[in-house]
């Protein structure tokens, strides 16, 4: 049975599709208005206005998983980074929003001229649920995770920071590396260790392009080279997940007084690193919380970042969770940031959909300013009602 809605209500709805080129146009790449969007998403979680999926209204997503072995011959195969997810999230605040990324991830991408992870999101009107737009979202995704290092290291890194050791050259580096000369004025120098010789060729090429202010520029081969003498230390790269002592590692020998480690990937630490006098931050202790309710243990086995290494050292009497400091409490004020030249910090970064409503939020709104994008009509009248 077909109903008509009441003659007082809009029951049309029309929203924009933005292209990857379209999203371009209305500043995904904008880096520093993406760092300073993510520091307000902070600070609205930790005020709490927010929700995300989970019982604790903190996960990460919901994943598919897929057999080893599996009758159905088309079923995908659980290959080395396979995911298929969905990662919800509403935020409050200025934004007002929901949505949901789409992300699905196949390493085999490659050989087909694809990227890993293909993603697309679908930003909603908060009270409605109706469709705003629905967006590419590769760009989005890769550019907030960037920022969140670059909101590190705004708080968490030494004023007078200048040289920065970066293991990944690839998508995840260059926005990690973005957010940290959108933030750190002095940064001149960069040592970088990647599998090939090419993509670190590129990777130099592109960062001697986008900052000419980057004098040094110094290819290396080893973790140590990576992390001795540099004030701002972050691993991008991916990797097989299962043993931690296959992940790129950190040994306190190597670190610098005063260095600031921020890791968006693979981690693990050595023992002297675990000590209570290495400051430990989270993007937000909940999202980890859920992660080690919802792994198997030891989690970090399952979940490579470093973060979850945390939650196993509680677990095992080597940390309380009164000693995980929330970057969200430090942007707002209520806890400090660097309290002197020669702590050593080390944060955890696990990427949340928060995240990306608040980026997709202000992407949306700059596309409506310039009336980018295509729009499309999804009812004038529903039939179903």
């Amino acid at each position: 049975m077909t109903t008509t809605a009441s003659p007082e209500f809009e029951t049309k709805i029309d929203f924009i599709y933005l292209s990857e080129q379209d999203m371009i146009r209305a500043g995904v790449t904008d880096m520093a208005a993406c760092v300073d969007t993510m520091e307000e998403m902070f600070g609205l979680l930790h005020s709490g206005d927010y929700r995300m999926a989970g019982a604790n209204n903190d996960s990460h997503g919901a994943m598919i998983m897929f057999p080893e072995d599996s009758p159905f011959a088309n079923m995908p195969k659980p290959t080395a980074d396979r995911r298929m997810m969905a990662m919800p999230a509403y935020l409050g605040g200025s934004f007002g929003t929901c949505g949901v990324k789409w992300y699905g991830s196949n390493i085999e991408n490659r050989a087909k001229g694809l990227p890993r992870s293909i993603l697309m999101f679908t930003l909603s009107d908060a009270d409605t649920s109706a469709p705003l737009a629905y967006m590419s979202a590769n760009l989005l995704s890769a550019y907030r995770t960037g920022a969140i290092p670059g909101v590190g290291a705004r708080h968490l890194a030494r004023k007078d920071s200048r040289v920065v050791g970066l293991v990944g050259p690839g998508v995840m580096g260059k926005t990690t590396l973005a957010a940290f000369m959108a933030t750190c004025q002095n940064i001149d120098a960069l040592k970088i260790k990647g599998r090939s010789h090419a993509s670190i060729e590129s990777f130099i090429a592109w960062a001697k392009e986008s900052y000419p202010q980057l004098t040094t520029i110094q290819s290396v081969d080893s973790l140590e080279e990576v992390v001795r003498d540099s004030d701002i230390v972050t691993y991008c790269n991916s990797g097989e997940v299962g043993d931690p002592a296959t992940y790129p590692f950190v040994k306190r020998e190597w670190v610098k007084p005063g260095a600031f480690l921020v890791m968006p990937a693979l981690c693990n630490i050595d023992e002297a690193m675990e000590k209570h006098d290495i400051r430990k931050v989270l993007d937000n202790t909940g999202l980890y919380q859920a992660w080690y309710d919802e792994a198997p243990k030891p989690a970090h086995h399952y979940i490579p970042v470093i973060g979850v290494r945390f939650m196993d050292m509680i677990e095992e009497g080597k940390l309380t969770l009164d000693e995980l400091e929330d970057i969200g409490k430090i942007v707002a004020g209520e806890a400090p940031g660097r309290t002197n030249d020669e702590e050593i910090i080390l944060m955890s970064v696990g990427g949340m959909p928060v995240e990306d409503v608040a980026w997709a939020t202000w992407v949306y709104r700059n596309a409506l300013k310039q009336d980018i994008g295509v729009k499309l009509n999804l009812w004038d009248t529903p039939v179903l009602s």
